[in-house]
């Protein structure tokens, strides 16, 4: 499930990796609202994996309720959780005028957390408190995504944070886990294989070619952290090497538009194929045919410029932002396509589209689906099974004891199975929210 948090207690210290929102239907978001199990006021340090809202989206809500330590994170996550702060604050602001819900937080407490950051390198390692270590390693999941490993009482603890995906542009490959005693691990898709990773760049092609040349429109539903940037990565190679027709496409994400930005400031967390193309002044985030809008006015020229065309807008799971916009209006066009290319937590528009669904409902208006709905799941940012199994068995010193979370019920049961086939021996829990555990 999402809302990430876990609260560590060692040698009378205490403290947390990630604070995350819950997300999905309504009932799921509600929880957000419900108090913390643990004193924020008491909290000597908050380390925080990468700036996904699921792993960061409470953090001020503790700035409110009296924490004053320092939020750990990697330089880039560092800038992207700000951004992803004040969008979702927006999102509240809006909530909170049409459906008088409250929000979670405000800019003051944005403006607060914000002070409390304190930028990590990858591979340094830092004393959070007296005899206990942390050190940051490069997840490979967004930029500046990593995975933490805590060194106290002799032991080693590794939060996995999200674990990426195998070939994923721009991003490097995950760091080896090394070693570790115990391993917190999520299991977004514990259950899941995606495409070979080398197809996915000719999924992409083939949604393009087939939606343009029936003359439709291509909705791809991205989130504006990583995803959004590796669509237009790819994008870029395929309308440079001209092996798509040459068609208006348009980035609806203001977020999105701020996050490239910030990829754009970090040129040293790429990867090799991307330094390469920097190197010889290639802009992978700008090319012929892309229009970046920013504003409401913009957004709402799309409508007025004729179909064939492509609109990578937010939300990933079509459950707020731009993106619903477009889908209201073109979903039940059959000659268009909605291309699904990241995860979609049950509850959501993108699930129910996924499930096949015949109709849904937005802004209160029940709509036909009639457009083709495709998947790539190579484009997902995260490992899927076999790389998540991989990356455990593969370590210098594995876990003796893993604890599975971050998933829903099959996905964290796939991987049980497939982590003790892997590694005889291994203790595997799956803890309930709420549970504690001694390591």
């Amino acid at each position: 499930m999402t809302g990430s948090c876990h609260h560590i207690e060692t040698g009378g210290h205490k403290f947390l990796v990630d604070c995350g929102q819950f997300q999905g239907s309504h009932f799921i978001a509600d929880r957000n609202y419900n108090p913390f199990g643990f004193n924020a006021a008491e909290l000597d340090a908050v380390m925080i994996t990468h700036a996904h809202l699921d792993h960061t989206g409470r953090v001020p809500q503790l700035i409110h309720q009296g924490f004053t330590g320092p939020l750990y994170a990697n330089h880039a996550t560092k800038d992207l959780t700000k951004l992803i702060w004040e969008d979702a604050l927006g999102v509240m602001l809006y909530n909170e005028k049409k459906y008088e819900d409250p929000p979670l937080f405000h800019q003051d407490d944005i403006d607060s957390a914000w002070r409390h950051f304190k930028g990590v390198d990858y591979g340094k390692q830092i004393a959070v408190a007296e005899s206990v270590q942390a050190s940051f390693f490069d997840a490979g999941h967004i930029l500046g995504s990593a995975f933490i490993r805590f060194e106290a009482e002799g032991k080693t603890v590794v939060f996995s944070g999200d674990i990426g995906n195998s070939h994923v542009p721009i991003v490097r490959e995950t760091h080896p886990l090394g070693e570790a005693d115990a391993l917190v691990l999520e299991t977004t898709y514990g259950a899941v294989s995606h495409e070979d990773p080398e197809k996915r760049i000719y999924l992409l092609q083939g949604a393009i070619v087939d939606t343009m040349k029936r003359g439709g429109v291509l909705m791809i539903p991205a989130f504006s952290l990583e995803r959004t940037q590796e669509i237009l990565y790819e994008m870029n190679q395929l309308v440079e090497s001209k092996l798509i027709p040459r068609v208006p496409i348009f980035l609806d994400s203001p977020l999105a538009a701020a996050a490239t930005e910030v990829f754009e400031k970090y040129p040293q967390y790429y990867d090799e194929a991307a330094h390469y193309l920097v190197g010889k002044g290639d802009n992978f985030f700008k090319f012929p045919g892309l229009a970046i809008t920013k504003t409401s006015d913009e957004s709402k020229h799309i409508n007025d410029v004729r179909a064939p065309k492509i609109i990578i807008a937010g939300s990933g799971m079509i459950n707020g932002g731009r993106i619903q916009h477009h889908v209201l209006r073109y979903v039940s066009d059959p000659k268009s396509m909605v291309l699904i290319v990241s995860y979609q937590a049950e509850g959501t528009i993108g699930r129910r589209l996924l499930q096949g669904a015949r109709e849904v409902k937005i802004y209160g208006q029940t709509v036909p689906v009639h457009a083709e709905v495709r998947a790539i799941g190579a484009y997902s940012a995260h490992g899927d099974q076999n790389k998540l199994v991989r990356w455990v068995a593969d370590a210098k010193r594995p876990p003796k004891k893993i604890f599975l979370v971050h998933g829903e019920p099959a996905s964290r049961d796939s991987m049980e199975e497939k982590l003790k086939e892997a590694l005889p021996g291994v203790e595997v829990y799956k803890p309930m929210v709420g549970e504690s555990a001694e390591v």
